[in-house]
Formats: structure tokens, C-alpha cells, sequence
């Protein structure tokens, strides 16, 4: 049987070598295209991710409300659930946009530096613009906190959805007629009745109604509450 002959060392080198990188200016131009392309779909990509959490949201939120206000026999306990439901998605979305952000500004810092410079030069041009998409494609990592993705989130469309489910909350604890087993008045008289008219379960009316203030006051600081603009968030009024 015939010896299989081994690769000599310098096929082992033809092997291993590196692709070759862009030399010309032509080269580079056509590199910085296809890249360019590959980050926006990316980021087109978590774009939607954001927009499907959104949608979930909105819908649930529809349904229960739906559900809650058709009849006296539901439970008020369900536009509570569906603000659990809400601050579910809301968590994922925060994540969601983390991803979406690095891969946003990666987008953004193309578009100013070199396809704006190249449609209209400007003397105000960092030299070293891609430094930073370098050091991100070797190193990725988050660039905003999960902290900020979630005030931001909640700023942009979360806070109008638990706006809804408060007016619905608070509807449905002042109006007797849409609560079982109570007289079918318009409303209540005095607030007292409608904290009565907040119990949930073993849970008596007072204490659901803080924990219901103490959130919604966390919501309306995170809807208030900016953080210093930074990165490509600070360029433009056009934000996600």
C-alpha cells in the first residue's frame, strides 16, 4: 500500500493564512458597503423583535381591558394581572433593545462620518471614527445600561399603557355596576368606598391601592427621569 504523502510545511502555511484585506480605496469602498448592509439588517432584525414585544403588549392589554369592563362579574383583579402582564413584556423589551442599541450606533457612526463626509465634506471629521466600530466588532458589549433600555422603553410607549390600565383600574373600583355583588349606581360617593371596592382577596382595598400608587409612582420616575445623552443617542431627534 502507498504512503499517503503528508502536506509540506508550506502548503500548511498557504493554509492558514489570513484572507486578504482591502488595499485600494475601491476595495475598502466596496468592504464598508457590504458591512454596512449586514449591521443595518441586524439591527432591522431586533428592530422588529421590539416592535412584535409592543404589539403583544397592546393586544393583551385590549383584550383584558375587554374582558374586565364587559360585565360586573370580572374581577377588577384583572387590569391588575394585565399590568403584571405589561411589566413582563416590558422587562423582555428592555433586553431586546440592548441588542438592537449596539447595533444602532455601529449604523449611526457610518452614516455620519463616512456616508454623510462623502455626500457633503465637512472640516469637523474625527479621524478616529473607526476606531470605535473596530474595538465594538473585537470586543461587543452593551452600551446603555438595562436600567436606562427600561426608562427609555417605558418613556417611549409603556408609560401610555399603564396610563390606560390606571383610568381602567380606577373605572372599575368607582363604578358599583361594574363590580359583582355591589348596587348598580353610577358611582361611588366618597373616595373611601372606592379603596373599599380595591380589596383583592385576603388583601384589604388600602393596601392594594399603595401598592398600585407605589408603582405607578416608579413609572411616572422613569417616564420623567432622562439620562445625560450620550453616543449616537445624543445626534438627531430621531430615537427609537
Amino acid at each position: 500500500m502507498a504512503a499517503v504523502e503528508e502536506p509540506s510545511v508550506l502548503e500548511k502555511n498557504v493554509e492558514r493564512r489570513a484572507p486578504m484585506l482591502p488595499i485600494t480605496s475601491g476595495e475598502k469602498a466596496n468592504m464598508i458597503i457590504h458591512y454596512y448592509r449586514g449591521e443595518l439588517g441586524r439591527m432591522t432584525s431586533w428592530r422588529d423583535r421590539i416592535d412584535r414585544t409592543s404589539n403583544w403588549a397592546i393586544t393583551m392589554v385590549a383584550a383584558l381591558l375587554s374582558i374586565s369592563l364587559s360585565t360586573p362579574t370580572s374581577h377588577h383583579g384583572v387590569v391588575i394581572f394585565a399590568m403584571l402582564l405589561v411589566s413582563l413584556l416590558l422587562l423582555i423589551e428592555a433586553r431586546r433593545y440592548r441588542f438592537f442599541d449596539v447595533y444602532r450606533a455601529r449604523v449611526r457612526k457610518l452614516e455620519r462620518h463616512y456616508f454623510a463626509q462623502a455626500l457633503d465634506p465637512q472640516a469637523d471629521l474625527r479621524p478616529d471614527w473607526a476606531a470605535g466600530i473596530a474595538g465594538s466588532l473585537r470586543n461587543p458589549r452593551f452600551i446603555i445600561s438595562y436600567r436606562e433600555a427600561l426608562f427609555r422603553r417605558i418613556r417611549r410607549n409603556y408609560v401610555w399603557m399603564y396610563l390606560i390600565l390606571l383610568f381602567a383600574w380606577f373605572l372599575k373600583i368607582s363604578t358599583p355596576k361594574l363590580l359583582p355583588d355591589q348596587p348598580a349606581t353610577d358611582g361611588v360617593s366618597t373616595i373611601s368606598e372606592a379603596v373599599q371596592n380595591a380589596a383583592l382577596g385576603p388583601l384589604p382595598g388600602w393596601s392594594v391601592t399603595m401598592v398600585v400608587a407605589l408603582f405607578y409612582g416608579a413609572i411616572l420616575y422613569a417616564a420623567m427621569h432622562r439620562e445625560p445623552d450620550e453616543g449616537e443617542f445624543a445626534h438627531g431627534e430621531v430615537h427609537v
